[in-house]
């Protein structure tokens, strides 16, 4: 399971946590213009803009997880299972298997809007990367400096729903985790005010109980909720170092820690997470056996080149020491 979130504060950052039980090799992804893209079933994409992302390398091909293009507009794929459709492909749509979608959609848009006008035409198709690599059942949020979209495949085809909350996790469907934030309203970062009764002199015993309520399990509505909270009430200086590490405490509060959510070949663990300076072209890492931020500044990466350019997460931890 996964979150993912979008926000502006100066420079406008985006990112997720990957949480699995396992990892797949998990790399640093640079696409220049010229890489070419063959589509199963929508031609070729010889020059696109230039792409970066976290992504698994299937021989030369970025199998991306999440991914920024030059321009700013983001796209993350968090898992959907039970709910995800694909469909066979369609005569007068741009059929494109989900390992193709963001590819295709960052290579081709600048921005939100011009990423609506070619959704209209998508049909997420049922085209698997290949025999030992199943359709994965994703939705997905796509967001821009203008706002945010969340995108979900469904039988009755591509569904789009506006953002305002500028994040996701998981299964079940967006409009539901929408609806189970009015569940929370009296939640609040403020102090705690006596509003059961005017007759009893309750007060506070502790701070932070204006936040009593909001849901500490790990489920995906539950991690929904916390994380539009604490991003919500997150504060930020527009120094960029500094709102790097407000964007890795806000996902660290819904991080997974390894034995505390058992799956069924084992426990899930937060394996990654990402923060995207979407403006700057700054990536920023950190892993779970490895908590120091990592940066890669793809700014002056060469992005008429031809060729992938990638990095192997730092795995080690790297903790240092103050004294000798």
């Amino acid at each position: 399971m996964c979150t993912a979130i979008s926000f502006s504060a100066g420079d406008r950052y985006f990112g997720r946590t990957l949480d699995y039980e396992c990892t797949y090799g998990e790399r640093a992804v640079f696409v220049p213009r010229n890489f070419p893209f063959a589509f199963r079933e929508a031609g070729e994409l010889k020059r696109h803009r230039a792409i970066y992302g976290t992504a698994h390398l299937a021989g030369n091909y970025p199998l991306f997880y999440e991914a920024a293009n030059e321009d700013g507009l983001a796209l993350a794929g968090l898992n959907f299972p039970g709910y995800a459709r694909y469909l066979p492909p369609k005569e007068g749509k741009i059929n494109l298997a989900p390992y193709e979608f963001t590819l295709h959609l960052l290579g081709s848009c600048r921005d939100l809007k011009e990423a609506r006008a070619l959704l209209e035409k998508v049909n997420l198709a049922a085209l698997p990367f290949g025999e030992n690599y199943p359709l994965s059942p994703l939705h997905y949020l796509l967001s821009d400096g203008t706002g945010s979209l969340v995108i979900e495949p469904r039988e009755e085809g591509l569904c789009i729903f506006e953002n305002l909350a500028g994040a996701l996790t998981n299964s079940p469907p967006f409009d539901y985790h929408l609806l189970r934030l009015a569940d929370h309203m009296q939640v609040t970062s403020r102090l705690a005010e006596n509003r059961f009764s005017e007759h009893l002199p309750l007060a506070p015993y502790s701070r932070g109980m204006g936040g009593i309520g909001l849901p500490g399990d790990l489920s995906s509505v539950s991690r929904f909720v916390r994380v539009v909270f604490t991003k919500e009430n997150a504060r930020f200086t527009g120094k960029e170092e500094e709102d790097v590490g407000q964007f890795f405490h806000i996902l660290g509060a819904v991080e997974q820690v390894d034995g505390c959510a058992q799956v069924e070949h084992g426990y899930e663990k937060t394996v990654y997470t990402s923060c995207y300076n979407c403006d700057k072209l700054h990536y920023y890492y950190t892993t779970y056996t490895n908590r120091r931020i990592t940066e890669i500044d793809w700014s002056g990466a060469d992005r008429e080149g031809r060729e992938l350019v990638s990095y192997p997460f730092l795995e080690e931890e790297d903790i240092r020491r103050q004294n000798g």
